[in-house]
């Protein structure tokens, strides 16, 4: 497992929130998706979104968490665009002044956004879940640093944020097609509640199935 951390994500963290969602979509959902709609998606648009959603949640109970890894370079260098904004470069967190050696260069891997269960947690027709549920809107490592441990920090993050939040039951959406998915999150405790959908991405129906967790117990570490 690689030295790490998680904290809460700050406005500086937005384009490197896209950066990693669109990554990782295209990567891990390439066949899942239709070429065409992940082609068009927007990095600018979504980092907008992203420092919205930090600067201003919904709700004191929705909470942006990233996830960290310090020291060493990245997997593979070349794969980082160099980018410079608010001390944040090619996604690296020196911590030192320019021009100095950095003792240890931490990497923006990882994140997770959760809140309190609403319409997008429901499966069709289905009625609101109650007050004192959680849901994950979403889970993603970059995939070039998975199997790092990453996932799990998150996870373990957002479980005790949900418990100091007051909620005593977690749900997550994952693809039918997304086997690494739904084995982390079963290594983890979570089982299917039974509820399934299917998502209209242009005009293809891509199939999921909702996964749920107790929170009287503490989380299992994958």
């Amino acid at each position: 497992m690689a030295n790490g951390f998680v904290r809460p994500a700050r406005p500086a963290d937005a384009s490197e929130i896209a950066r990693i969602q669109l990554a990782t979509w295209r990567t891990a959902y390439r066949r899942l998706l239709p070429r065409g709609v992940l082609a068009e998606l927007d990095e600018t648009w979504m980092a907008e979104q992203w420092l919205a959603a930090v600067e201003d949640p919904p709700s004191p109970r929705h909470h942006i968490m990233i996830a960290i890894e310090q020291s060493g370079p990245p997997p593979d260098e070349s794969e980082v665009e160099p980018r410079v904004e608010s001390g944040v470069e090619s996604g690296v967190e020196s911590g030192v002044e320019s021009g100095a050696e950095p003792a240890v260069r931490s990497h923006v891997v990882g994140f997770v956004a959760t809140g309190p269960a609403d319409d997008a947690a429901l499966a069709p027709e289905e009625k609101p879940l109650p007050e004192t549920t959680a849901a994950i809107t979403d889970l993603l490592v970059e995939p070039r640093w998975g199997r790092r441990g990453h996932g799990s920090r998150l996870l373990a993050a957002a479980v005790a944020g949900w418990r100091a939040d007051g909620f005593d039951t977690a749900v997550a959406w994952a693809y039918d097609d997304d086997p690494a998915t739904r084995a982390f999150l079963a290594s983890a405790g979570w089982e299917p509640d039974g509820a399934t959908r299917a998502l209209d991405v242009d005009d293809l129906l891509v199939n999921q199935l909702r996964l749920h967790v107790a929170l009287d117990a503490d989380p299992t570490e994958p």
